[in-house]
């Protein structure tokens, strides 16, 4: 488990509930054009529960009609029909986080609401340690990040990238929710059906966490109830793709190659999980669970600045990427007490000299 080891997972955790306080103390945050975007997204969050409850409606109106003619008050067939329905809407083809993540390709809100809470993460630094020596600070993210609007790392609003990114998207949504609904519809299969579901389990978490662990996983999935595990898997799944598109904003400025970035998140795959795991179950809560979402993507302003460097100058921005891959600071970062997330951390090999751009490592 080097990459998703449980300290990884609770880390990213603890950087939820800090990042997240750190965005709510931000004003501008709140500002009039990003209120007027809440209240578009209250009426996104009123669609989305009607869209989910017509077809239960539907049926719910069927089975009434049918009770006229069959007694069904001694039959469980229907309210296990009605629960399915909802089951599947909102655990596996996960209705609600599809619609909430396609807000980012109607309007750009999400990617100002990033780079603004971005600058606020800089300011409160530098007045956290307005009395330490300058020269000891870290360089600062907005800056630099807000000048990152080339070719190679265009913002992607919708008419900066055109349909290529929306299309990608729901790509990669039809795809997990195909694995998903799949999954769950052969585990309905006589015989073979209840061996599907800890399988599945086993292959998504085998590479992640290893094959012992993802073993132990297998053998819950034939003591646990089927919609225990369909909701884990989803959630796991869920939390990923949610990490990815709230990374958007980030991966936009940076020219970062496709298998870069999978190096990127492999490496920092246990905190990631641990940050988004807790919004994605969030998100679920009706109507305020789109409002969450730009809290969320404030949030991700602040683990940026804990697991990746300072971005240098457009100029010298060609080999950033590469040197991104892999999180050089990770093992002194996990260590940290969680105490210490936002104090000034000067490791003892910073005070002995050092090779010529050897990178300093310090957390705030």
């Amino acid at each position: 488990m080097p990459n998703f080891e449980p300290n990884a997972v609770i880390r990213g955790s603890q950087l939820t509930i800090v990042g997240t306080v750190r965005a709510l103390g931000n004003p501008d945050l709140f500002k009039y054009n990003h209120f007027r975007q809440a209240l578009f997204a209250v009426a996104v969050g009123i669609a989305i529960q009607l869209i989910i409850q017509i077809p239960i409606i539907g049926v719910k109106l069927v089975l009434w009609s049918i009770s006229w003619a069959v007694d069904l008050e001694n039959a469980t067939w229907d309210d296990t029909l009605v629960e399915s329905l909802d089951f599947i809407s909102n655990s596996v083809l996960q209705v609600p986080f599809l619609l909430m993540t396609l807000m980012r390709y109607i309007t750009p809100t999400l990617d100002e609401i990033f780079m603004e809470s971005l600058k606020w993460v800089d300011a409160t630094y530098v007045q956290k340690h307005k009395k330490d020596d300058p020269k000891n600070l870290r360089d600062m993210y907005y800056p630099n990040l807000s000048m990152y609007t080339s070719e190679e790392g265009k913002v992607r609003t919708p008419k900066a990238a055109g349909h290529a990114a929306f299309f990608m998207f729901l790509r990669r949504y039809g795809k997990r929710a195909g694995l998903l609904l799949g999954t769950y519809l052969f585990s309905l299969v006589p015989v073979v059906g209840p061996f599907v579901m800890p399988a599945a389990s086993f292959y998504a978490f085998k590479s992640s966490v290893g094959t012992t662990p993802a073993a132990v996983i297998f053998g819950a999935g034939f003591i646990l109830p089927k919609s225990y595990v369909v909701s884990f898997l989803h959630s796991y799944y869920a939390s990923r793709s949610l990490m990815r598109e709230l990374l958007e904003p980030y991966f936009s400025r940076v020219p970062f190659t496709h298998e870069q970035k999978k190096r990127w998140f492999a490496d920092r795959e246990g905190v990631l999980f641990g940050f988004a795991f807790a919004f994605t179950h969030v998100m679920k809560a009706p109507f305020i669970g789109v409002l969450l979402y730009g809290v969320a993507q404030a949030s991700t302003a602040y683990l940026v600045t804990k697991i990746t460097d300072p971005p240098p100058s457009p100029a010298e921005k060609e080999r950033f990427a590469e040197t991104q891959t892999t999180w050089t600071n990770k093992h002194d970062f996990l260590r940290l007490p969680f105490d210490s997330l936002d104090k000034l951390n000067v490791h003892e090999e910073d005070e002995k000299p050092k090779a010529p751009d050897t990178p300093s490592r310090r957390f705030s």
